[in-house]
């Protein structure tokens, strides 16, 4: 495949390992992986984790879950604040999968039932510090409505609880990491512990990539709904979460300009392609992508970091030192390391893998 403009490119062995790898860790943490697809959000692989024995899914849309459904997943979590509004899709794609819907308030359930038809599964969500959405894990007035109001109308089962601990990704140590791990079990255990007896199948799940990845202690915990780890991405690594060698996509990015004067290299590639989040480094340098160089197997490290400095709607300005920059042709594709990956693959729409010319 000829590279000529901003292409995402995915390292099938890499992405696999990483699948692989979380499959095995639920396995023997004895928790249910139910993976979030909004990272790749791509049939194939999807594939790729039924090919490691998962069975069901995590979505962030009941858009995004009308689309895994029509590649037959028929267990699926929407794991964003319920939007009654959407109630016509939600009772299609409840007809053909055991559908699970995220609930923070007794009003959007009144306001679904009024013309909901099929019968679906929720889960209320607690918020355990990240401060998004949520009911606070403590408030059991707000539970105790939002239980009664489920357990008192035939279309609707109380299946339990979940939470995203997304306050992880501001941390940068392992040991940051662990705190928040344990404080958002130890929150849900609370209202696991409270309820238990009256529900004794209710699940306590939680998801987010950098707890999911660096804990070890799963007890109490019944599923975990990680996404990010399925490509991983420089906000993972510089946490101390994944290394450079577990990042599976980089984005292909032809130089249109270079002033060496300045020491900058100007690529096709900007805010629309990347997102503009960004990383400020050790050294206090921003960084809203970081340099590979391309090869005929994938990518490799350079010998020194260089890191786009600045992204504007289609432009990406890369600070490159000498002797470095000497090396850059106008024409050349560059690699670069996206920081947050999720954004990144959502925003190109597609990639390609390493080893064929279609995209994914």
């Amino acid at each position: 495949m000829k590279l000529v403009r901003p292409t995402l490119l995915l390292d099938e062995v890499k992405c696999k390992k990483n699948i692989r790898h979380f499959a095995e860790k639920a396995r023997k943490a004895q928790v249910k992986l139910r993976p979030h697809f909004k990272t790749h959000q791509s049939h194939m692989v999807g594939q790729w984790f039924r090919n490691e024995g998962i069975s069901c899914c995590t979505v962030s849309s009941v858009q995004m879950a009308a689309y895994f459904a029509a590649d037959g997943w028929d267990d699926i979590t929407v794991a964003f604040p319920l939007n009654y509004l959407e109630v016509e899709e939600i009772n299609r794609l409840a007809k053909v999968c055991k559908l699970t819907l995220c609930i923070v308030s007794v009003d959007a359930l009144k306001k679904l039932t009024e013309k909901l038809t099929q019968s679906v599964n929720c889960q209320i969500e607690v918020d355990t510090g990240y401060h998004r959405t949520g009911v606070d894990a403590r408030n059991f007035p707000l539970i105790d409505e939002i239980i009664s109001f489920i357990s008192n109308h035939p279309l609707l089962t109380f299946s339990g609880f979940l939470t995203h601990a997304g306050q992880s990704y501001a941390t940068r140590s392992l040991t940051e990491i662990l705190k928040v791990h344990t404080d958002s079990v130890a929150l849900m255990k609370i209202a696991g512990d409270r309820y238990r007896s009256k529900f004794p199948k209710l699940e306590l799940s939680i998801g987010d990539t950098p707890t999911c990845s660096v804990a070890t202690d799963f007890s109490g915990i019944d599923e975990m709904r990680p996404g990010n780890f399925v490509f991983y991405d420089l906000m993972q690594r510089v946490s101390g979460v994944c290394t450079s060698e577990q990042i599976a996509i980089a984005m292909a990015c032809p130089v249109v300009a270079i002033y060496p004067e300045r020491n900058e290299v100007v690529v096709h590639g900007g805010g629309v392609h990347f997102s503009k989040d960004f990383l400020k480094m050790e050294d206090g340098t921003i960084c809203f992508g970081e340099l590979v160089k391309l090869t005929s197997l994938g990518w490799e490290q350079p010998v020194r970091p260089v890191y786009v400095k600045s992204l504007s709607q289609e432009h990406g300005i890369l600070a490159v030192p000498d002797p470095e920059i000497q090396e850059i042709k106008i024409g050349d594709v560059l690699g670069i390391l996206p920081v947050h990956a999720c954004l990144t693959a959502d925003a190109m729409g597609e990639y390609f893998t390493l080893t064929s010319t279609g995209s994914v």
